[in-house]
């Protein structure tokens, strides 16, 4: 199948904060550091970045949709350590710049992630640090079960994307990939997303898969992976249900961090 890419929903990706959305990277942030990230999106972890390491250190922040660079450059004029830039993970051109080089949620969509890997290792100073998270999508859970017309969307979605090349755990074949780059001191972290009824934002949280419903609508049907009616019907039925009847959600995630030699 041809290359393909894949555009985020500005929506879910405006919710998300660099303390509850990237905790590894957040706790390994110190004043003074510069840092990369890649698939940076609107910029909304980005900007995080930015704060936690002060006007001592810098920030950049690498995608590829020129429409989320414009978003991410209106809403945050003005931070002065703090700039975007249009690139993409396989064809960075940067060399020992960085501290630390990030990239959340952003190898699940490429489908040579050692290549990216390897970049982001070539822009890291020695003794650098990257930190890779991302989602092992097939071990996602919901309780209770979700409706049929849900599962079936779920199924087309995974099967969309392994058409297209992009890995379904692609948080469980971080390590392995790491260790091919040659970095050093790798260690797996789990950064599971657990959602329960009754916690703050748990409505939020749960309404990340409706709008991938939205989101991916045109580009399910026009792939031939699921029909207008399918989709149409795992919306219509995940909406009410998540309000009302589901529990606990639970995505896989992992970070991934090692260190350059």
């Amino acid at each position: 199948m041809s290359a393909q890419t894949h555009r985020s929903n500005p929506r879910i990706l405006g919710r998300r904060t660099l303390e509850r959305d990237h905790q590894c990277l957040a706790e390994r942030l110190q004043p003074g550091y510069r840092v990369l990230d890649i698939g940076c999106g609107s910029g909304a972890i980005t900007v995080g970045i930015a704060k936690a390491v002060g006007p001592r250190g810098s920030v950049v922040g690498v995608d590829r949709d020129e429409g989320l660079l414009e978003m991410a450059r209106a809403e945050n004029a003005g931070i002065p350590n703090l700039r975007f830039q249009s690139g993409d993970a396989t064809s960075l051109a940067f060399g020992a710049e960085f501290d630390i080089v990030t990239a959340a949620r952003t190898l699940q969509w490429i489908a040579d992630p050692s290549l990216a890997i390897s970049k982001m290792k070539q822009a890291l100073r020695p003794g650098g640090l990257l930190v890779v998270l991302d989602y092992s999508h097939t071990r996602n859970q919901w309780e209770p079960s979700p409706p049929d017309e849900f599962k079936r969307f779920y199924e087309a979605f995974l099967a969309w994307r392994r058409a297209n090349g992009w890995d379904n755990e692609m948080a469980d074949h971080l390590p392995n990939l790491f260790r091919s780059a040659g970095l050093t001191d790798i260690q797996s972290h789990v950064q599971t997303e657990v959602a329960e009824r009754g916690e703050p934002d748990f409505d939020g949280r749960a309404a990340l898969w409706s709008g991938v419903i939205e989101h991916l609508d045109e580009q399910l049907v026009t792939a031939g992976f699921s029909t207008k009616q399918q989709v149409q019907d795992a919306y219509e039925r995940y909406v009410p249900w998540a309000k009302t009847e589901l529990v606990k959600q639970t995505l896989a995630m992992s970070a991934v961090t090692g260190i350059v030699p």
